[in-house]
This record gives C-alpha cells, sequence and structure tokens, in this order.
C-alpha cells in the first residue's frame, strides 16, 4: 500500500491551517471596512447599498467617493467670506415671503456658490450629493430633500410649504458647508500680578 510520508501530511495540514487563517483575516478585515464605511457615511451607506443592489458594488462606490474627494482641495472659509455668505443667507431669507419660488433657486445658486468656494467640483447633482457625502454625511440628505422640492417647484407641482421646507433643507446644508477658519489667535488671560500689603 502507497501511504504518503508524514512530512507532506504536516505540509498539506500547515497549508491548509495557513489559508483557513488567510481566509478568516480577509473576512475579518472586510467586516472591518463595513463597518467603518457604515459609521463615516451613516444612513448614505443604506441608501447607497439599495441604489446599487448590494453592498460590495456601494462599498466600492463609497471608497471611490472618499478617494476623489481625498484629491480635492476642500478649504474653509476665512470669517469674512463667511459674513458674506451668512448676509446674502440672511437677504435671501428675508425674501421668501414675497417671492418663495425665487428664494429656492437663489438658496440652490448660494449653496453651489459656497461649494465652490470651499473647493467643491460643480458636476451633475449626483456627484456633487455624493462628494458631500464623504465629509458631511449627515447632510447629504437634506441636499437630496431639497432638490426633490426644487424639482418638483420647476413643473408647479410644490405648494408653498414645501417650498419653505425646501429652503430648511438648503439651510442645513448651507450651516455645515460653512465651516469657519478663525484667523485671530486667542489671547491668552493676562497673569495676575500679586498684590503685597
Amino acid at each position: 500500500m502507497n501511504t504518503l510520508p508524514l512530512q507532506w501530511v504536516i505540509v498539506a495540514g500547515v497549508v491548509v491551517i495557513a489559508l483557513l487563517a488567510l481566509a478568516a483575516w480577509f473576512f475579518s478585515q472586510k467586516k472591518k471596512q463595513s463597518a467603518r464605511l457604515q459609521q463615516r457615511f451613516g444612513s448614505e451607506y443604506g441608501r447607497t447599498v439599495g441604489e446599487l443592489g448590494g453592498r460590495t458594488k456601494a462599498e466600492s462606490e463609497l471608497k471611490a467617493r472618499e478617494k476623489r474627494v481625498a484629491e480635492l482641495t476642500i478649504t474653509q472659509l476665512a470669517p469674512a467670506e463667511a459674513a458674506r455668505f451668512s448676509q446674502a443667507w440672511n437677504a435671501l431669507q428675508a425674501r421668501f415671503v414675497d417671492n418663495p419660488k425665487g428664494v429656492v433657486l437663489q438658496a440652490d445658486q448660494l449653496v453651489r456658490e459656497l461649494m465652490l468656494k470651499r473647493g467643491y467640483p460643480m458636476g451633475d447633482f449626483e456627484r456633487r450629493a455624493a462628494d458631500i457625502s464623504v465629509d458631511h454625511p449627515t447632510v447629504v440628505e437634506h441636499y437630496r430633500a431639497a432638490q426633490t422640492i426644487a424639482a418638483r417647484d420647476e413643473r408647479g407641482e410644490a405648494d408653498t410649504e414645501e417650498l419653505r421646507k425646501a429652503v430648511v433643507h438648503y439651510r442645513v446644508l448651507f450651516d455645515e458647508m460653512l465651516e469657519v477658519r478663525d484667523t485671530k489667535q486667542e489671547v491668552p488671560p493676562a497673569k495676575q500680578i500679586p498684590v503685597h500689603a
């Protein structure tokens, strides 16, 4: 009877154990990556899984977004620029009562201008929303909701209450995107000089 030498059995056993360990490590890494993406993107993760029909495709898309945004130069606004944008927003809101339809369009334009100033590319809406979702996953839903209402408004289907909601959605995104860089140095408190009697 022909038997395998003990040495070959041991080598085969080590190879099988190594392959099992490698597979366990691979699945562990995949699980960690999924958890990281879920944590980073929040509800945008689930939306992307549903839209693309599976985790593998969705995770590839989310990683591609991260890579694309990492190559962008996203900058914070100086306080003077932020003040200008804030004033423009306040003026826009003041016009809502007289022209709700126009204000929704202006809100969209102001958000786009702010995004452009920060360094986000101005491709189509889905691309902008995808880019925003990398650093601002909690507010991208507001952007999508505002755009949905704006599209309904273009078709003449949105009422004033919906337009108000659109402006509120834009405001959430606007506030998040307005991140301000403080250029002032904090002045340390003056040291107290002890008074001698």
